[in-house]
């Protein structure tokens, strides 16, 4: 009887670990779910974080590009309220005058402004001498002249200002043939 008793014994204690197998077995299947299920959210959420980190690179970049364009704009805009006083101010130079300590101030103060206007990437439009270009040059008048080339500039009536391929303000000029 003991021997029935120590063999009902084993059979209770290997039926329990093959109840006890077969839940370890579920609960590892369960838990691979759950680790695939979480993979798979892991993986969504990494590609969100790199779309959103590249969306912020572009607009960055964006936004730096329009604050240029805003700056270069704005930049322009305001020197073209001052190119009438360089005019004015290179007339006032090249007029004659008896007084050559007001003509020293006013080509100091005229080298001044050309010097600002450098500085902040303002250059005058080469015209005497060069062919005809619409997006540079206004042509105000045609002349024929047989000792000047087929749309060659004979004459500037007005200087053109440039700010890096931008024109700020086309130069009026004279063209020959």
């Amino acid at each position: 009887m003991a021997d029935e008793e120590m063999k009902e014994k084993i059979r209770k204690e290997e039926k329990v670990k093959k109840e006890e197998k077969k839940e370890n077995s579920d609960e590892i299947i369960e838990l691979k779910k759950q680790i695939e299920t979480q993979k798979i959210e892991l993986e969504e959420t990494e590609d969100r974080m790199k779309r959103i980190a590249a969306e912020f690179d572009n607009y960055k970049k964006r936004s730096s590009k329009e604050r240029e364009t805003m700056h270069g704009s704005m930049l322009a805009d305001i020197i073209v309220k001052f190119l009438p006083v360089l005019d004015n101010l290179e007339k006032a130079a090249e007029s004659h005058t008896d007084d050559e300590n007001y003509k020293q101030g006013i080509e100091l103060v005229l080298k001044q402004f050309k010097d600002v206007l450098t500085a902040n990437g303002v250059k005058e439009i080469e015209t005497v001498g060069k062919t005809f270009d619409p997006e540079l040059h206004e042509a105000v008048s045609l002349v024929v002249d047989e000792n000047l080339g087929e749309k060659e500039i004979k004459e500037e009536y007005r200087k053109g200002y440039i700010i890096g391929n931008k024109v700020i303000r086309h130069s009026m000029v004279i063209v020959a043939n």
